[in-house]
């Protein structure tokens, strides 16, 4: 089964850089998971929390627009034109900062702001979105 980011790929295309949830950031259901795991097997519950919130959370940049999409059954997706986002913001707690993880918040032309939560090394995804919207200008 392909990514939602593969499967909705304009014809011609390229993803330049791909992100995920943050491990670090779901830390809390893995110590959960084991500390309940003799329980009855109550801990593959927070497990299986923890992987999907990890695999349903993408966040990727192409040479022609942002993507992002959280949720299994409720899905929130958030695509925007590269020239038509005002900025990327990154948010980092403490925690955040020493285990590279954060907020993102795309804002684009003339809608609301969408925050995407603990995504795993913001900075490096913000370095690409610049790097692949100074290409995009270039190009027109």
């Amino acid at each position: 089964m392909a990514s939602y980011v593969d499967s909705n790929l304009m014809s011609g295309e390229t993803v330049v850089y791909r992100s995920h949830v943050s491990k670090w950031s779901l830390g809390w259901l893995i110590f959960f998971g084991i500390l309940l795991l003799p329980a009855f097997g109550l801990g593959l519950i927070f497990f299986g929390w923890a992987y999907i919130a990890y695999k349903t959370t993408e966040f990727a940049v192409t040479d022609k627009r942002l993507i992002a999409k959280t949720g299994l059954v409720s899905r929130n997706t958030v695509e925007m034109f590269l020239d038509k986002v005002e900025s990327l913001n990154v948010s980092q707690t403490v925690l955040g900062r020493i285990l590279d993880y954060g907020t993102v918040t795309i804002r684009g032309t003339g809608s609301t702001s969408e925050p995407i939560n603990n995504i795993s090394a913001p900075l490096v995804l913000r370095k690409h979105f610049m790097e692949a919207a100074d290409l995009y200008r270039q190009k027109v």
